[in-house]
């Protein structure tokens, strides 16, 4: 049933993750269907590629943000 009501209203995503300021992972919260933005800022659906790179992005964003806190 709520697989139809995304196929007659469309996906209603929510963030689930913030990856950087720019780019965020997505879950519908009728049907599960997870997705992230893409590099042109498009939704594509979240693949284990796609989660492993917005992982490593993730460590990276950190990383740099919390080494430019400190110098500051």
């Amino acid at each position: 049933m709520k697989k139809v009501i995304c196929q007659i209203f469309g996906h209603h995503y929510a963030v689930t993750k913030k990856v950087t300021q720019h780019i965020k992972e997505y879950e519908c919260i009728h049907c599960g269907k997870e997705v992230t933005t893409s590099e042109t800022g498009d939704l594509s659906v979240l693949t284990p590629e796609r989660q492993e790179i917005n992982d490593t992005l993730k460590s990276i964003y950190q990383r740099r943000h919390c080494t430019a806190d400190h110098a500051a």
